[in-house]
């Protein structure tokens, strides 16, 4: 009997979890769920450091499973459970919508749920409404309790960083200029688009802050500070 054929998707939120135990335990999750039920996962995409209540703009890995869905057989996709797709409710319902649209069924391996039922069945949609939910509630707590933190931390040392912009860090100023430059309109010629950019600086071998290729969303947001 054939395997069936499927993508997985793994996701982290933060930047120091990309080298932590999050992938490779979403990774063991879908894993042991697709031995379980004769399912060959022929590919694998990831986001690392990207918040759940990002729809797509800054999600590189779930773009390419989007592409690779349309050009490929394959209509199943598994994620460790439901808040690896989005804890945000609506961010979740839009990103399942998608799905639904492409005929691609995504099931959380943790309780082998399918996300994307659309069948109108009330207990399967509550289902996937109340994991949702609750992530989202769970991801709000966190939320307020980082913040209650960084109160603390600015209390007592007066101050709080966050996340550094890209061109703050060592040899990043290099890489920052370039992209200006390539976006100056040039004499009697076009200025060059966000994903013109990416494309270029990712064949001349400049590396972005996670090592990853250059996206055109990555170079627009990076742009739009400058």
């Amino acid at each position: 009997m054939a395997k069936v054929k499927a993508f997985s998707y793994l996701r982290v939120s933060g930047k120091g979890q990309i080298d932590g135990d999050g992938f490779p335990r979403q990774r063991e999750t879908v894993g042991r769920y697709a031995r379980t039920h004769s399912i060959d996962i022929v590919r694998e995409f990831t986001d690392g450091g990207v918040c759940g209540a990002t729809e797509l703009a800054d999600r590189d890995g779930l773009a390419a499973l989007l592409d690779a869905i349309e050009s490929n057989g394959v209509r199943l996709v598994l994620i460790e459970r439901a808040d690896r797709l989005a804890r945000d409710l609506m961010v979740s319902e839009v990103i399942l919508g998608q799905f639904r649209d492409l005929g691609v069924e995504v099931t959380a391996a943790d309780s082998g749920t399918e996300l994307t039922a659309g069948d109108g069945d009330p207990t399967r949609i509550l289902i996937r409404q109340v994991l949702a939910a609750v992530a989202q509630f769970d991801k709000s707590v966190t939320v307020l309790k980082l913040r209650a933190a960084r109160e603390r931390l600015r209390r007592q040392k007066g101050r709080c960083e966050g996340r550094k912009p890209f061109g703050s860090r060592p040899g990043e100023q290099a890489i920052l200029e370039r992209m200006r430059t390539l976006h100056r309109k040039p004499p009697g010629g076009d200025r060059l688009g966000p994903y013109e950019i990416a494309a270029r600086l990712n064949q001349e071998g400049l590396a972005s802050r996670t090592g990853k290729p250059w996206h055109g969303m990555t170079v627009h947001r990076i742009l739009g500070r400058v």
